[in-house]
């Protein structure tokens, strides 16, 4: 995908609404549909708002727009960060099918989605550590 000079992922999926309703999106499918629930609803807690302000927060910066997560957390460091949950191929696959609906459901332009397909599944992959 080729972005204009002053033209993000973050910009062109639509801001800050269209990144909360993304991360919303992904985790009440994740939060109500069975195919998700082991491993990958049971790594996270009970009550997910701070799973989903966190995400928001990341997805915010790595789309290109403000670095929230950073200017709140410090470095993401994501392996160190998830190192304590059993990430396999299971969990990985489960995490992106699950953000690739959530994504489905949201208007974005194809090269979008196809460009961020892309940067979750290399990013998915280096999150495994099992």
């Amino acid at each position: 995908m080729i972005l204009e000079p002053d033209t993000s992922p973050y910009i062109l999926l639509g801001g800050e609404n269209a990144v909360r309703t993304l991360v919303n999106r992904f985790y009440d499918l994740m939060d109500s549909e069975a195919q998700w629930r082991s491993p990958l609803r049971e790594m996270h807690p009970k009550d997910l708002s701070e799973s989903k302000e966190k995400l928001f927060l990341f997805l915010s910066g790595w789309l290109g727009g403000p670095d929230l997560y950073v200017q709140k957390f410090g470095h993401p460091r994501l392996r160190a960060r998830h190192a304590s949950f059993p990430v396999d191929d299971q969990a990985r696959d489960q995490w992106m099918a699950c953000m690739l609906r959530a994504m489905q459901e949201q208007e974005m332009p194809p090269e979008l989605y196809e460009h961020l397909q892309t940067s979750l599944q290399r990013t998915a992959d280096f999150m495994r550590n099992r």
